[in-house]
């Protein structure tokens, strides 16, 4: 069965020791990301427990530091469900590259979904495992580590802002700061760049025409039509890439 993973100590092992390295960017990333969360939901109240439950089950990045707004200041179940569909909504988007290769993990399959942040997406896009190493557990583990760096930082940080004093204001950038970094690092490693600058551009044109508070659904729609119009060019762009080097 192409579904099946051999649960062997040996291959278990080898998989995970070459997943790790290529997490170690969002390893860094992830904890004091995480940190930074942990802060403020220390600092409206919550147990460092809170933390690290709320990372471990929601993991959603930047809806997570959204959902400190949600806590400080109640709103209906409504908005929350409306603002957690648009903020996650690309999700959506960059999921559906993975349907093909999810299905080929069994059931890890609903776990490989779960999981699949920003952060995740561009290693599972990038990083590939090493001949002699089953692929499927290779990103099982990458998801997994990043979970539990995810789930690391936001304890810690929990833990410190309980012992520490200070002004947290602007903590909350930190999730631009690791944003900004992976979208550079993808700008470097990717063949071709149009589709980064199909997303920057849609995104400047949804700004400067819908203001800062309605930009989001349409740059999203913005960026999904043209992919799909420009998706031939792409493909052929990446191919020929890929067969020079």
């Amino acid at each position: 069965m192409h579904n099946e993973i051999k649960w062997e100590v040996k291959v278990i092992i080898k998989a995970l020791k070459a997943a790790f390295p290529a997490t170690i960017p969002v390893l860094l990333g992830y904890l004091f990301v995480g940190m930074a969360f942990g802060i403020l939901v220390e600092n409206i109240g919550l147990d460092y427990f809170w933390a690290g439950f709320i990372s471990a089950t929601v993991f959603a990045g930047s809806m997570q530091f959204i959902m400190i707004s949600f806590l400080k200041s109640p709103i209906g179940l409504l908005e929350v469900g409306l603002v957690t569909l648009i903020v996650n909504l690309r999700h959506m988007v960059y999921g559906i590259s993975f349907l093909e290769e999810f299905k080929r993990m069994g059931k890890l399959k609903p776990y490989m979904i779960f999981t699949l942040t920003d952060e995740t997406y561009a290693l599972l896009h990038s990083a590939k495992p090493p001949d002699n190493i089953d692929k499927k557990l290779f990103y099982f583990f990458i998801a997994f580590l990043n979970h539990i760096y995810w789930i690391s930082g936001s304890v810690l940080g929990a833990l410190f802002g309980s012992m520490l004093s200070f002004n947290s204001k602007g903590v909350d950038f930190a999730m631009v700061a690791l944003f900004a970094v992976i979208c550079t690092e993808q700008w470097t490693s990717f063949s071709t760049h149009w589709p980064a600058l199909i997303g920057g551009l849609a995104t400047l044109l949804s700004l400067l025409v819908f203001g800062p508070d309605r930009l989001l659904i349409p740059a999203i729609f913005i960026i999904i039509t043209l992919l799909l119009m420009t998706k031939p060019g792409l493909e052929k762009k990446i191919q020929e890439n890929s067969e020079g080097e």
